[in-house]
């Protein structure tokens, strides 16, 4: 649903003012402007905005009112840049301020951290930390004090208006209307801070006392008024309602557009409670609502303020109570008519009351044309639209108000009519997306599978249709709802080119991702992905509806060749998914294909060589796919430059062979030298490499021999003048699995030089690092060196070995003599600088992933190293971090940033701290670091729990006093806060198309979809937990609770509790330590029995989920099967967590429900009831049937010719309130389309309303007939729409 957002110009700036001349209901365009769509119809900015595509057609301009006044001369400019340097100052020291401030909370965090550990431990550090509390403290004091002395002299100057002399006012402003009037709002901020907000309040509702004045008068005032409540937000709550509300009716009935929208506005602002809108109701305002709404574009301006005050009673709490049945039948009547530019809005208001108070929508006839809406496919968007309906879909006290089987069904007709009758494309997809929002939601998926999934089969039949574009539209969205992300060479394979390359690594760079996730189901700690389980069950059900028939079927059928090809993909990816997600029960006969088979065997059927030539691209595409995921994993070696060379080719040789090579005489090493080819030829390609890193590993060690490469012989200038960056040799070649011998080489050259002062001469003396120097220096915005072609730029570490030379600099790094290399050239100044680009997160990961810590002193480096990684990694959307979880000193660094005082890089240093403790070894060694985290609160509470799932760490914190406490808070309340973060990682997962969440952060995306760390699953991890466990008995009570209240269907804070309680259950359950708990209870049959009969749809899916966690474990999946469900299983036994029922109609087993209309054949409750009394004659009960008649389309042709015939007798009736009130009442009863409303209304002398909203006596027996008359042409501009 779009989005709801601030008022645009209207709430920026005030209502536009009316061109003067013109009659005020004449103009009809608005001066509002709108938003994009977006998502949400949660009410944001101003009480009552919303934002959709409407565009204002009309042009602001200037009017002569005192807020368009300038001063000559230029003396606000001076005035303006007096205070602008004031305030730049001001907000310089300010920012200061609050960076010291934050080193403050940072150093009293440091402190508190630092007190719960032993004094003799920490001493040194304590009396750092107190050392800079102390500097922040002596800061913060001197900034105060700066600060406050700016601000005292810039209050004592005085205002450059007041420095200077009177100036005559123009005569344009001095005569015309305003001559005495102020205009408070041109109220300045100095007069804003000082200004009375009562006085001002009595000052501008007093001037609209003044009647006959020009409309742009009241917009000023109402805008002022408007202001005013901004800056004074409780004002609202002193307004006088007798009189406030006496203004409000006055414009309200005003004949200018502007000036009614204005008051709308004006009262919108005034809204506090359910109190006031009450007193709003009680003030006539529905009727002059609905008179708004029914009005045609002409009034556009009036109509959005008028859905805005609607809007605004939803802001408030319970303020849908006080929407009445007959405003929603006008919205109802908008969101029908196509062509209406409020469409989009009433739909989404109408989607809003319809989750709040769904009898209101359902008693107002608006169910019907909210679901012909969805099935229409012209509202774009369908999908937020049908997500209402799904939530009514849930609970059985929201189900009744739905038809069972029907209704949300209509959008499957657009692929399941007849085939002339099969809309454009755009409504197909617009269909599609709305069948794939409901399937990817567990109330939806549910619906759409009652009595024996009918609405799957027909879209799944309507395959057969000979029609490509449905046949087309169905299999992009089966892609879609199965989350199956198209492989790199796709394109290339559906445009008709073989499949005889495309498994190389070059092609498949795009496949790591896929392949990770497909090769690796489950993180390391055992979490597996609840989306795999989801679509394991949606596999299921759309196997049980006939879909691998229905594919044979398109690929015997011989269809066109692109189609073929998608199919044929469809397939072999189906096949692959079944074979991973599913239980061998079901997927092994699938994979075994046998219509296809035996069409294809059946010999002299001359469809034996269709189905022949399927099954033979079928078998080249699933080659093709395992090729993909088995060639993407050494394919991400090569990734991100030398990101993941560096462990591979920095490695230590065998120092024992090393002794050994090292020993050989002259005449050997000269043969090695000839045999290397190095002397013979400069061409890299023809020298020996395996005999050059022979004899790098070994002779090059002894420095006699190195002596004699270097002066007697080209071997060393040859050999390390290929590495050199602007020989363009090494530096250009592609970064492939082969050329990393020439990197391997590289490093080991460097290593040895390292070890003899010959070597480290030479090195020092080289160009190499004097050039590598200079192309650091020419990513270094400081150094004033720049490149057309850098040799470090983006394209160039991704795709040659120039991320390499980091891998040097790592091992320069890792000893003491090539520090002081580094240190000469200043490389190490410029890898300050380097850190700081924020859009070059690639040399940000490779510089940490190469460089070494720990033999140099340079804490502060690595740091800002890392802080810059963890910002970047947060807001750009960053790289892997599983290199750096491996790493001790990246761990001992990372573990400093929990204290960092930016807490956007302690939550990512926790993010990335988890990820890391997948490893066994890695957890362990974060425990003896033995981190503090109580200052973290929320954010380090997930690493808190890894660390239960050891022993070390379980007597860590039990030490802490954490876990006793921990336990009891998440008995008593964590476990259901715990539900909306598993569900929200669900639906957000679900939602979010796969091939979109590449452009978000990595460490998000991998746990998105996957069950939360959860407190009783990680304690049941060890022995001593399992012993807390028992001891607490809280087992026990979660499954008294389930045994209880399984089966709840009303209460919402007890369905929330008895999730919390499956979860936890299912937690336990999925630990092999858990098996005891569930063999000492009953809980498992309770599960099944809420999986397969509970009548609350979304409690259906927590215990399916739960079902799937207890079958992680091998005793667990032998209870499920048990109880009729089968369990998915690799080929050596171990359970994948993906368990289905046998007979999947057991969970989809849903009793039809009877349809409650919500009040819809009671008649309205009248909210007026002092106009009940109706005198009746035979001309008002004639109008009342003929009212009647014209909700009946067989006879509303001839109700209009009669109704307009008794009007033009001018009768006295449409002068009565209480015939006015007998019309509004059927109105509100009846379906009408908005032109006939509209022609009803304005039968009606426009003084009816006045003396009904007013509670006035008729003046005359002609009163209000001159107004009439104005009508007559809008009345014949009408029938248009009528007879349309």
């Amino acid at each position: 649903m779009s989005h709801i957002s601030g008022d645009g110009p209207i709430e920026r700036d005030g209502l536009q003012l009316p061109r003067a001349g013109h009659g005020a209901r004449s103009m009809a365009n608005s001066a509002l402007s709108y938003g994009p769509r977006g998502a949400s119809l949660a009410a944001s900015g101003a009480p009552g905005s919303f934002s959709s595509d409407l565009r204002s057609t009309m042009v602001s301009r200037a009017t002569n009112s005192r807020a368009d006044y300038v001063l000559p001369g230029g003396l606000d400019a001076v005035a303006e840049d007096e205070r602008t340097l004031a305030e730049q100052r001001v907000a310089r020291l300010r920012e200061k301020l609050n960076r010291e401030l934050k080193i403050k909370e940072g150093s009293e965090n440091m402190l508190e951290a630092l007190n719960m550990k032993k004094a003799k431990q920490t001493k040194d550090q304590r009396s750092k930390v107190e050392l800079e509390l102390n500097t922040s403290n002596r800061k913060i004091g001197q900034l105060k004090i700066q600060i406050e002395e700016l601000q005292n002299s810039k209050e004592s100057a005085p205002p450059v208006r007041d420095r200077i002399p009177n100036i005559p006012q123009p005569e344009y402003l001095r005569n015309g209307p305003y001559e005495a009037e102020p205009v408070p709002s041109t109220v300045s901020e100095e007069d804003a801070e000082s200004e009375s907000p009562t006085f001002a309040l009595a000052e501008i509702l007093q001037s609209f006392e003044n009647e006959g004045m020009q409309p742009d008068y009241y917009v000023e005032r109402a805008n002022s008024l408007v202001e005013l409540l901004k800056r004074h937000p409780t004002l609202k709550y002193d307004l006088a309602w007798s009189v406030f509300g006496l203004r409000m009716q006055t414009m309200l009935l005003s004949d200018s557009k502007e000036v009614v929208a204005a008051g709308y506005r004006m009262t919108r602002y005034a809204i506090t409670d359910r109190t006031s809108l009450e007193t709003i109701r009680g003030l006539k305002s529905d009727y002059l609502i609905i008179l708004s709404l029914v009005k045609d574009s002409r009034a556009s301006v009036e109509r959005e303020q008028a859905l805005k005050l609607v809007r605004a009673f939803l802001d408030v709490k319970d303020g849908v109570r006080e929407v009445s049945r007959a405003v929603v039948r006008t919205m109802v009547a908008v969101a029908e008519h196509t062509e209406d530019r409020l469409r989009s809005i009433c739909i989404e208001t109408l989607a809003e009351i319809l989750i709040r108070d769904p009898p209101l929508v359902v008693s107002s006839g608006g169910i019907g044309p909210l679901t012909d809406i969805l099935g229409d496919g012209t509202y774009e968007a369908s999908e937020s639209l049908v997500t209402a309906f799904l939530y009514l879909l849930d609970m059985p006290s929201g189900r009744r108000y739905l038809q069972a089987g029907h209704g949300l069904e209509v959008v499957f007709s657009a692929f399941t009519d007849s085939l002339s009758s099969h809309g454009p494309e755009l409504k197909l997809k617009t269909n599609a997306r709305v069948i794939a929002a409901m399937l990817k939601s567990w109330s939806g998926l549910m619906a759409l599978s009652m009595y024996n999934f009918r609405a799957i089969r027909s879209l799944v039949a309507s395959l057969q249709f000979p029609e490509t574009k449905v046949r087309d539209v169905i299999l992009e969205l089966l892609f879609d709802i199965l989350r199956i992300e198209l492989p790199s060479w796709s394109s290339s394979f559906l445009a008709g080119r073989r499949l005889t390359t495309y498994g190389r690594v070059a092609n498949l760079k795009s496949q790591t991702t896929q392949a990770s996730t497909e090769t690796a189901p489950k993180d390391g700690s055992g979490h597996r992905n609840l989306i795999d389980h989801y679509l394991a069950l949606m596999l299921a059900v759309l196997f049980e509806a006939g879909l691998m028939k229905a594919l044979m079927d398109i690929l015997k059928g011989n269809p066109e060749p692109v189609l073929k090809r998608k199919t044929t993909l469809l397939l072999g990816e189906v096949l692959k998914l079944a074979s991973r997600l599913l239980p061998s029960t079901r997927s092994a006969q699938l994979q075994m294909l046998p219509d296809l088979f035996s069409s294809a065997s059946a010999f002299g059927a001359h469809q034996r060589f269709i189905a022949t030539g399927t099954v033979y691209q079928i078998d080249s595409v699933n080659r093709t796919l395992y090729r993909s995921g088995s060639m993407a994993a050494p394919a991400s070696l090569l990734k991100a430059g030398s990101g993941g060379q560096s462990h591979d080719a920095t490695r230590q040789p065998d120092q024992s062979k090393l002794k050994i090579n090292a020993q050989i005489d002259e005449a050997q090493f000269r043969s090695l030298m000839l045999e290397s080819q190095v002397l013979n030829s400069a061409n890299y390609t023809k020298w020996r490499w395996d005999i050059l890193h022979a004899i790098v590993e070994g002779p090059l060690l002894n420095p006699k021999r190195l002596d004699e490469a270097v002066r007697v012989t080209k071997f060393m200038k040859r050999l390390v003048g290929f590495y050199r960056p602007f020989k363009y040799r090494f530096s250009d070649i592609r970064n492939s699995k082969p050329n990393q011998r020439y990197l391997r080489l590289g490093c080991a050259l460097v290593r040895t030089l390292l070890q003899t002062p010959e070597g480290v001469k030479y090195l020092s003396e080289n160009k190499l690092l004097r050039q590598l120097a200079e192309c650091l220096a020419q990513l270094d915005r400081m150094s004033g060196l720049t490149s057309a072609n850098p040799l470090f730029s983006p394209m160039r570490m991704a795709e040659t070995l120039s991320g390499g030379y980091f891998a040097f600099l790592g091992i320069m790094s890792a000893d003491s003599k090539g520090l002081v290399m580094l240190e000469r050239w200043r490389i190490i100044n410029m890898c300050y600088h380097i850190i700081e680009l924020s859009d070059r997160a690639d040399l940000v990961k490779t510089l940490l992933g190469n460089i070494d810590f720990t033999l140099y002193d340079i804490r502060i480096f690595a740091t800002n190293l890392l802080r810059r990684y963890a910002t970047s990694l947060t807001k750009s959307g960053g790289k892997d971090t599983g290199e750096i979880g491996h790493s001790e000193w990246a761990i001992r660094l990372l573990v400093t940033q929990l204290y960092d005082p930016e807490v956007e890089v302690c939550e990512t240093a926790v993010k990335i701290l988890e990820e890391a403790c997948d490893g066994k070894s890695c957890l362990e060694y974060v425990v003896k670091c033995r981190p503090a985290l109580d200052h973290l609160g929320e954010i380090g509470a997930p690493l808190l729990l890894r660390f239960l799932s050891t022993s070390l760490g379980y007597r860590y914190l039990d030490g802490l006093d954490y876990i006793t406490q921990e336990m009891d808070d998440w008995f008593l309340g964590r476990n259901d806060t715990y539900v909306g973060l598993v569900e929200a990682s669900l639906a957000r997962a679900m939602q979010e198309p796969e091939r979109l969440a590449g452009a978000e952060d990595t460490i998000g995306r991998a746990k998105r979809g996957i069950a939360p760390p959860h407190f009783y699953r990680e304690l049941t991890r060890t022995t001593e937990g399992c012993k807390l466990l028992q001891e607490k008995g809280h087992f026990e009570e979660f499954a008294a609770t389930i045994q209880e209240h399984g089966m709840e269907k009303d209460d919402p804070e007890i369905i929330l509790k008895v999730k919390g309680c499956l979860w936890a259950v299912g937690n336990v359950g999925s630990m092999d330590f858990g098996a005891p708990f569930l063999e000492g209870t009953n809980v498992v049959e309770l599960i099944v029995k809420i999986a397969e009969h509970s009548e609350v749809l979304t409690l259906r899916g927590t215990a399916f989920f739960v079902l799937g966690l207890i079958s992680r474990s091998l005793h667990g999946l032998e209870i499920m099967h048990e109880y009729g469900w089968d369990g998915a299983t690799t080929t050596m036994g171990e359970s994948l967590g993906f368990c289905i029922p046998q007979d999947l109609r057991r969970l989809f087993s849903i009793k039809p429900w009877s349809q409650d209309n919500g009040g819809l054949e009671v008649a309205a409750k009248s909210d007026y009831p002092e106009l009940d009394v109706l005198e009746a004659t035979p001309t008002s009960n004639r109008v009342l049937e003929l009212v009647v008649d014209l909700a009946n389309t067989v006879l509303t042709k001839r109700a209009l010719s009669d109704l307009m015939h008794i009007k033009s007798r001018k009768p006295p009736d449409f002068r009565s309130p209480q015939l006015f009130h007998k019309v509004m009442s059927i109105l509100q009863s009846r379906n009408y389309r908005l032109p006939v409303r509209r022609f009803i209304i304005d039968l009606f002398d426009k003084s009816v309303l006045r003396r009904i909203v007013l509670d006035e006596e008729e003046v005359g027996e002609n009163g209000g007939q001159s107004e009439q008359g104005n009508d007559e042409e809008e009345d014949d501009d009408d029938d248009s729409d009528l007879e349309g």
